[in-house]
């Protein structure tokens, strides 16, 4: 039976629910805990080739994918190197869930257009210090996140044969 005194949501919050809970940040978090983030979500719409974020650059808001596909590169020695392409449903910015973070990479529109959520760094802080296990719930997500990245790291290490010094990487 239902609890009459819970709050109900309209089904355009649902469809936000749902489309929040595929992401990998956001997969512990009840309807509850999601509706504190729905104030906080911006839509953009960014076209092919727009930089929408430099590496290097202070880590201001986290973003969403709704539409489209966009790539992640680093920088060396004045070549971009694509590491990763993300599409709908992905997300990526994470390390603006972290204070004073700056970004690891670029991330660039690869399709002809993109339909981004954006969650600017203070609104997550500011529901990060009200709600501790918000905080706790997206920063395990984070966490695991980090983990599989450092996994697939070490595993390209090994199948490259040691190509490149994993020494810097802890110096």
């Amino acid at each position: 039976m239902r609890n009459p005194f819970s709050k109900t949501y309209e089904p355009e919050e649902i469809q936000m629910f749902e489309f929040l809970q595929g992401i990998k940040f956001f997969e512990r978090l009840r309807q509850k805990e999601l509706a504190r983030f729905l104030p906080t979500l911006h839509h953009r719409k960014y076209m092919k080739d727009e930089v929408v974020f430099f590496s290097k650059d202070p880590s201001q808001a986290m973003y969403l994918i709704k539409k489209g596909t966009i790539e992640l590169t680093i920088d060396i020695k004045d070549n971009f190197e694509t590491i990763m392409e993300l599409g709908k449903g992905d997300a990526f910015g994470e390390n603006s869930l972290i204070e004073n973070a700056k970004r690891t990479y670029t991330a660039i529109i690869t399709s002809d257009e993109a339909q981004l959520i954006v969650i600017p760094h203070f609104a997550i802080q500011e529901i990060f210090d009200s709600n501790p296990k918000i905080k706790a719930k997206m920063m395990t997500s984070l966490a695991e996140y980090y983990n599989a990245n450092n996994q697939r790291l070490f595993r390209s290490y090994r199948e490259s044969f040691g190509f490149f010094s994993l020494r810097q990487m802890f110096e």
